[in-house]
């Protein structure tokens, strides 16, 4: 008689070769992918090359390879969210609205993302995706009749409403609810009403007005309907 063994399993703390999965390689691509994950999990304070080495089961080391530092990395992540963003086709019929348009996808783009818009801050974007939308933001606005010095300033003003307020509203949004946050400004609109009416007189009288600014989306379209109209008013 022929006693054929039967095949040992793998021994234990071992993985067996023919059962181990090839790894994906690491890539630029990888390495955003798990970055923005990390930012919309636990904003950008969560954000380290340690911890997306760690989403991408490797040693920071390796990342290096593709991603000079976390300062590049930011930028990444901006370039990724500019790339995204929709540039309408020119119209100077309608270009305060499509500037307007143009604006309220940086805002809201990056509002997508947590504290994304903090990256973004004291940072001028200078990836390929970030100057093709630049690039079509200056041309809308040169279809008002604005003088290129004009434009020059509202390319680098109307980012940055964006920008701040998308991080303002960010910081609202992960320090109070929205109940906290309608405590908070009835504290403030308190506040002003019991301030001694001799020495401020005005904030006093507007101490309703002043604290009931509407909704964050509310603010928003005001602010941006002003700084658009301002720069009209420097049209041809």
């Amino acid at each position: 008689m022929v006693f054929v063994s039967s095949p040992m399993p793998p021994r234990p703390g071992r993985r067996s070769r023919i059962t181990e999965l090839p790894r994906e390689p690491l890539s630029r691509e990888r390495i955003v992918d798990a970055a923005m994950a990390i930012v919309d999990a636990g904003g950008l304070d969560a954000l380290s090359m340690r911890s997306v080495a760690l989403a991408l089961g490797t040693g920071p080391a390796s990342l290096y390879a593709h991603v000079a530092s976390k300062e590049e990395l930011l930028d990444l992540l901006i370039e990724r969210v500019a790339v995204g963003l929709e540039r309408p086709e020119p119209d100077a019929e309608h270009w305060q609205e499509q500037v307007k348009d143009m604006v309220r996808a940086i805002h809201y783009g990056l509002l997508a993302h947590r504290d994304l818009a903090r990256a973004s801050l004291a940072n001028i974007p200078l990836g390929e995706g970030a100057l093709t939308w630049s690039d079509r933001l200056i041309e809308i606005l040169k279809l008002g009749g604005l003088p290129d010095q004009v434009v020059a300033y509202g390319v680098d003003l109307l980012p940055l409403y964006a920008v701040a307020t998308a991080y303002e509203y960010a910081l609202n949004a992960e320090r109070m609810s929205s109940e906290e946050g309608e405590r908070y400004i009835q504290e403030i609109r308190e506040y002003f009403a019991a301030l001694p009416p001799d020495r401020f007189p005005h904030v006093v009288a507007l101490a309703g007005p002043l604290t009931a600014g509407g909704t964050e989306g509310e603010r928003f379209e005001f602010g941006l309907d002003v700084l658009v109209a301002g720069l009209a008013a420097y049209g041809r």
